[in-house]
């Protein structure tokens, strides 16, 4: 290899092998890497200059085999190699908002000075295109309450759920509070965004009965390394009632073994501790003794089968939940099924409503009051006689 990336050639192949990658993978990803090494040499740039112009410019003017076409798949691994290696800051990844790009400067705003994490920022960047196209920076200024009401009006007949209109809603609240705060609309408009016409606590939460439950758990082929891991997340899941993001997030060090609890990273960036029941514990320690890799420099508890040997994602670990439910022939469902089961469950055992909110980490009660619905020993406790029935 030539160029300014050879020097970090042997922890490339490294980094590769400690992911998992197959011999034959990681020699075609290294000879792209290869590739992109003499081209950042012919312009006269180093290994700290790759940018994602950078990949575009080298996909565009180099001549490639179709199975080497650039992609976050392909050359994503290398900028998270060379941000690890210290040699490349993550921030420089994606070039700083331009003073004229209205829309990376939304993007700067959602991620420095809100918070949201990066998933959150996607989608809030894609609904807020999508009203960029039809109201341009340049055209902001005129923006009027019955412009911005019209345009609601015609989205929300395309969208096929209230989530759907409640999250256009809420992006385009937050779109045009920053217009404000940047100067770009003279008025404010966010408060004339209408509001999505839902009553709180109309439906039940759909959760497994015992039976269904316990045939999920008994599909999993516990003998190997899916079967194991599956099974601790089934069991994590339907028993703590976590989300899939805070399975997907939970890390080796977030298991206090001694104490019996964990720390869970919930919504909004908070961590929260909660009790590790015996049966959880025992399913998570079968996996990490007898079916997770030993990858000491993947920290997740929960890592994929298949290179690279990363941790689960949140759709991953809603995937193991739809694929045991079909095995199991109960439906097919994701995570938050087994999230509404722990609820249920733990109403039914006897748990009051503070208890099962605390568990469930709601952040207001009448959240967790929909599992009322759905205890129906007590219920019956609330209903009249019917009249006449003691005739």
């Amino acid at each position: 290899m030539e160029g300014p990336l050879a020097l970090f050639a042997a922890k490339m192949v490294e980094h590769l092998d400690s992911r998992g990658y197959a011999p034959e993978t990681a020699i075609r990803k290294m000879r792209l890497v290869g590739k992109l090494s003499q081209f950042l040499q012919q312009t006269g740039r180093a290994a700290s200059d790759l940018r994602i112009a950078t990949l575009e410019e080298f996909a565009s003017e180099v001549e490639l085999a179709p199975s080497d076409r650039i992609s976050t798949t392909t050359l994503g691994w290398l900028i998270d190699f060379l941000v690890e290696s210290g040699e490349l800051a993550s921030a420089v990844v994606a070039p700083p908002p331009d003073d004229d790009d209205f829309l990376g400067r939304y993007q700067h705003y959602l991620e420095i000075e809100r918070g949201l994490l990066p998933k959150t920022v996607t989608i809030y960047t894609r609904v807020a295109k999508r009203f960029l196209v039809e109201h341009p920076e340049h055209d902001l200024g005129n923006l009027n309450p019955a412009a911005v009401t019209r345009y609601v009006t015609r989205e929300c007949r395309r969208l096929d759920s209230v989530r759907a209109a409640e999250r256009l809603m809420t992006v385009l609240r937050s779109l045009l509070t920053f217009a404000l705060l940047d100067g770009v609309i003279p008025t404010p408009l966010s408060a004339v965004v209408p509001s999505v016409a839902h009553w709180g606590g109309a439906s039940l939460p759909r959760g497994l009965t015992p039976e269904q439950l316990a045939a999920m758990l008994a599909s999993c082929d516990r003998g190997g390394t899916k079967g194991k891991r599956d099974y601790a997340v089934l069991v994590l899941l339907s028993r703590l009632g976590l989300r899939a993001a805070e399975v997907a997030a939970l890390r080796l060090e977030d298991i206090d073994w001694p104490a019996g609890e964990m720390v869970v990273h919930g919504k909004g960036r908070s961590e929260e501790r909660l009790p590790l029941p015996f049966d959880v514990g025992a399913a998570i320690a079968d996996y990490l003794r007898h079916g997770r890799a030993d990858r000491p420099r993947q920290r997740e508890v929960f890592l994929r089968l298949v290179a690279p040997l990363s941790g689960l994602s949140p759709q991953g670990v809603s995937e193991v939940v739809r694929t045991a439910s079909e095995r199991a022939g109960v439906g097919s469902f994701g995570a938050h099924r087994l999230r509404h089961t722990a609820g249920s469950e733990m109403l039914r055992a006897g748990a009051s409503l503070p208890e099962v909110a605390q568990v469930l980490r709601h952040r207001r009660i009448t959240t967790t009051a929909i599992y009322a619905k759905v205890d129906h020993l007590a219920l019956r406790e609330l209903a009249m006689p019917w009249p006449g029935a003691a005739r």
